[in-house]
């Protein structure tokens, strides 16, 4: 019956705040000007990888999602180390994902996980420049990795010009593709963090979560894994309940999003094993300074992560959250929301 509990008081802190962030990156989808993308990352230098980051930060892609338009970028002509900063930044944060790290995480960590994101992509980057040679002439398409199917975009599609059937066409993809993409690990996540919530005893794992050597085994899981932004923030929480510290929670937060077997799989036949060696380190090393320089934070400010994991979803009245939980379920099963005909293509 506790686990039920905490399952369900995590899944409706989620949920307000899971729509609020789909329907942001619906928008963003929409509106953002792609034919323009590549000249806007076109150059070499420390701008241009920053640049990367930053406009690859709000777009609502995943790790493998990302490998289409990051390899595009690429033959237009960006360098290596543009090339990756986009790679890792844009599947490491998200409208979603800061939307639900703020109800499941807190602010504190909603607030340090984007700016860690643009961080660990612009310092892979500039690892990735001492490393650069011409453009690859090479093609991906998505029958090569099956996780691609959803983020491909490599024909260009006519586009509506109307302002409304634009927004929709843009929520469409958001409550289609991204909402299929995460709904699994989402609900994996919830349900382990309500296990671990409902399980272990709070701050059990305290003297051992904060050290290098817990930073150090949550890369060694991170990076293998495939779990997007917002999915792996539930299992961010339950560890954080756990009492894992911020710090060693954030290596895990910016290594499993930013990675997955496929993804160093392509970047290696694609952009070459130096390169892969380049994305690996920057993104270990990254993540581990990352993580120390939060803890330290945390610990200089007296931050109360658990407080704020108390309180983080009792901000919004009970009835948004009741509504919101309703909805996300409707809109989560396909095959329902093929029967209500709802934000279909």
């Amino acid at each position: 019956m506790d686990f039920l509990t905490n399952l369900a008081d995590l899944y409706l802190d989620a949920a307000p705040w899971l729509l609020l962030g789909l329907i942001a990156a619906g928008l963003i989808k929409a509106w953002l000007p792609e034919d323009r993308l590549n000249q806007w990352l076109g150059g070499e230098g420390l701008w241009p990888v920053i640049k990367a980051a930053l406009i690859g930060a709000p777009l609502p892609l995943c790790s493998c999602g990302v490998l289409p338009a990051a390899l595009g970028i690429r033959r237009a002509g960006a360098s290596k180390g543009v090339t990756l900063s986009f790679m890792i930044a844009t599947p490491e944060t998200g409208p979603d994902s800061i939307a639900v790290s703020y109800a499941l995480l807190g602010p504190f960590m909603a607030v340090v996980r984007p700016i860690a994101a643009v961080l660990s992509a612009v310092f892979t980057g500039l690892l990735a420049m001492k490393e650069q040679k011409s453009p690859l002439p090479l093609t991906v398409t998505c029958s090569e990795d099956s996780c691609c199917k959803n983020g491909c975009q490599t024909e260009a599609k006519d586009s509506p010009t109307d302002p409304v059937n634009k927004s929709l066409q843009g929520l469409r993809y958001a409550f289609n593709d991204i909402l299929d993409d995460l709904v699994l690990w989402l609900g994996l996540g919830l349900v382990l963090a309500a296990l671990v919530a409902t399980l272990v005893p709070p701050l059990m794992m305290a003297e051992w979560g904060s050290g290098l050597s817990a930073k150090l085994l949550m890369l060694l899981v991170g990076v293998p894994m495939y779990v997007c932004a917002t999915a792996s923030t539930p299992i961010a929480a339950g560890l954080l309940l756990a009492g894992i510290s911020p710090g060693t929670v954030l290596v895990f937060l910016l290594a499993g999003p930013a990675t997955n077997i496929a993804t160093i799989a392509v970047i290696t036949r694609e952009l070459g094993k130096m390169t892969t060696v380049a994305y690996l380190s920057g993104i270990s090393l990254a993540s581990i300074l990352l993580g120390i320089a939060t803890d330290q934070l945390v610990t200089t400010f007296d931050i109360d992560i658990m407080a704020q994991l108390d309180v983080s979803g009792e901000n919004l009245p009970g009835w948004v959250a009741l509504i919101s939980g309703a909805l996300l379920l409707v809109f989560a099963f396909k095959p329902l929301r093929q029967y209500l005909g709802i934000i279909q293509k």
